[in-house]
């Protein structure tokens, strides 16, 4: 069934208001969650000389700003939750841009790589076409796109105030083709478990063009 725009502002308000609410407890729970490793796997697929101009898409409270940052590179974030745009602008990391995934306003090529850690899920599959296209712009030629979503059966809908979709890696890898994305790398998360206990795919892909 085909999502109106009125469906849209619903999904996308009501995820984010989700975060607005656990705010404190969303940044409590997650500035200790080692990332390092996919960090890591999109500097290692990006082209030239560092530093690198990163946006960092969906950057929560800023944990992963500061990471970068860092490292030398050029970090911007972007959230649509405000509370989590006062938070990672307080910690002084970086530009942060407060934009909703569903009305992305993003320069042409202008970053090396794209960083969606734990974010593009949220994107309904009916929009994710459009969306990746915008990201696939916004990125430079033969730029790096770094995605790690919590994967499933391709189910849909909202799970406890959220709004999510939840692809296996044949139907992910389908969206970014179309899109203009070339898989450099996949696996899966946490490292070292078997994989009915790794419930995050992580997956690295370089932009395209005709």
């Amino acid at each position: 069934m085909k999502l109106t725009p009125q469906d849209l502002e619903k999904i996308s308000g009501q995820t984010l208001e989700h975060y607005l609410r656990n705010a404190e407890d969303f940044h409590a729970g997650t500035q200790g969650h080692d990332v390092s490793q996919n960090i890591a796997a999109l500097l290692k697929y990006i082209e030239g000389a560092a530093p690198f101009t990163i946006l960092d898409f969906g950057c929560g409270p800023g944990r992963d700003l500061k990471a970068f940052t860092e490292l030398g590179h050029a970090v911007v974030g972007l959230e649509g939750a405000v509370r989590f745009v006062e938070m990672a602008r307080a910690h002084g990391n970086g530009e942060v841009w407060r934009q909703d995934f569903l009305k992305l306003d993003l320069p042409e090529k202008r970053f090396d790589g794209v960083f969606a850690n734990a974010a593009l899920f949220h994107v309904p599959s009916q929009e994710l076409p459009r969306v990746l296209r915008e990201l696939h712009a916004t990125l430079k030629p033969r730029g790096v796109l770094f995605s790690s979503n919590p994967h499933g059966h391709n189910e849909e809908g909202w799970n406890r105030g959220r709004y999510g979709a939840f692809y296996d890696l044949e139907t992910w890898r389908r969206y970014l083709s179309a899109a203009g994305f070339d898989e450099l790398t996949h696996y899966y998360r946490p490292t070292g478990r078997p994989r009915f206990m790794q419930p995050w795919l992580a997956s690295v892909w370089r932009r395209v063009d005709d």
